[in-house]
């Protein structure tokens, strides 16, 4: 049985108590708008089930997902709450089933909304779905010039019956930059939207334009909802703007050191000796890589934590596996390489390792894994 300080695998540790407490936290920080968790992409990397169920035991009350395959999985699992999900091809949805399990879709266009409309018909009950405008993001949403007519048939298929409109919304770009002038401009298309929607006579439940930066940087945007992704996960998605929320990260990722051994000036490291060490040191040999999400592009620029100190990655990281500079030191294989964590001790964090890489958080949090185990713990079983 390993000791505190030794491992037996790879692992990636999600703290559940983490998620709970995060949601709390931003409940209190939105109200009275409702807060929705944002667990897309199998969480964030944390484990859609697990996290469901913690968001939901936070009194979450909805929750959002890319595709209609994954709110789904949702229903399988058991959840029964809000779902919304927003990201399909058009025609390649199973949109009857999406509307028997009561899963709020959302259409960009009137092709998508005919859609809806005839599952609904089919099923014998109105479809719900929510109605995406694109305010200035250029992405997914109804060009702003074909809004009023979507709008407006909207409305005639909630009148015949086959779709009921549940919500309107929409996307910031920019909203990690509090001063951008973007996003002054977004929430003016958005209210103008919301006007001419009102003027076609739908009166959804729930109004929606702030994500995770807008819920904490721009409280003019709640509306009636708020869709958060990165602050669940305890993570920063504007750094340098957000004021501590006492947020908690909930994603520590950790692996035993396979080897330790002294090498001399002048030796180079990895693939294509692209560092070479300067004067005689230790390194340590770490059982992960890129295939495990360890971003390439943090090579010889990310730290790790090892033995009570950062140590810095020196060389290419390569697919299985990476090296550190244990500056003399030669701990025992199976001693604790905490790659990243909630930084609590001094370790790196995912905004560390998303800096070393040159992305965001997301990124990192989302990609790793492979071949690591996830395990699920509370904050005492660190």
């Amino acid at each position: 049985m390993a000791g505190p300080e030794e491992l037996d695998e790879a692992e990636i540790l999600v703290d559940l108590s983490a998620i709970r407490h995060n949601c709390a936290i931003l409940t209190e920080v939105i109200a009275p708008a409702q807060l929705m968790a944002v667990v897309k992409a199998d969480a964030y990397g944390h484990g859609l089930e697990p996290v469901a169920h913690a968001a939901r035991a936070a009194g979450v009350p909805w929750l959002g997902v890319a595709r209609v395959a994954e709110g789904l999985e949702l229903r399988r699992l058991g959840d029964t709450g809000r779902i919304l999900a927003w990201l399909d091809l058009p025609g390649q949805v199973p949109y009857e089933e999406a509307v028997r399990q009561d899963i709020d879709m959302t259409a960009y266009s009137r092709r998508e909304l005919r859609l809806i409309a005839a599952a609904g018909r089919s099923v014998g009950r109105a479809a719900r779905v929510q109605l995406k405008v694109d305010t200035g993001l250029s992405r997914g949403g109804c060009p702003t010039a074909d809004w009023p007519r979507l709008v407006a048939e909207a409305r005639e298929w909630e009148e015949e019956g086959q779709l009921r409109v549940t919500g309107i919304w929409s996307h910031f770009a920019c909203s990690d930059d509090p001063e951008h002038p973007s996003n002054d401009a977004q929430e003016r298309v958005f209210r103008e939207a919301l006007a001419i929607a009102e003027t076609a006579g739908l009166r959804p439940e729930v109004r929606h334009l702030a994500n995770s930066a807008a819920a904490v940087l721009r409280s003019s945007s709640r509306f009636d909802l708020v869709r958060a992704g990165l602050l669940v996960y305890g993570l920063d998605p504007a750094p340098g703007h957000l004021p501590d929320l006492d947020l908690r990260p909930a994603m520590t990722v950790q692996t035993p050191l396979a080897m330790a051994k002294p090498i001399a000036a002048g030796t180079g490291v990895s693939y294509g000796h692209t560092w070479v060490a300067e004067h005689p040191t230790t390194v340590g040999l770490v059982p992960a890589g890129y295939a495990e999400g360890i971003p390439r592009h943090a090579s010889s620029r990310a730290e790790v934590w090892v033995a009570g100190r950062r140590r810095p990655v020196r060389g290419t990281i390569c697919m299985d596996q990476f090296v550190v500079d244990l500056d003399g030191d030669l701990p025992e294989p199976g001693t604790r390489v905490l790659v990243f964590g909630p930084g609590d001790h001094g370790e790196p964090t995912a905004q560390d390792w998303a800096e070393a890489s040159g992305t965001i958080s997301y990124e990192i949090v989302t990609r790793i894994g492979g071949r690591m185990v996830r395990r699920y713990v509370e904050e005492d079983q660190r």
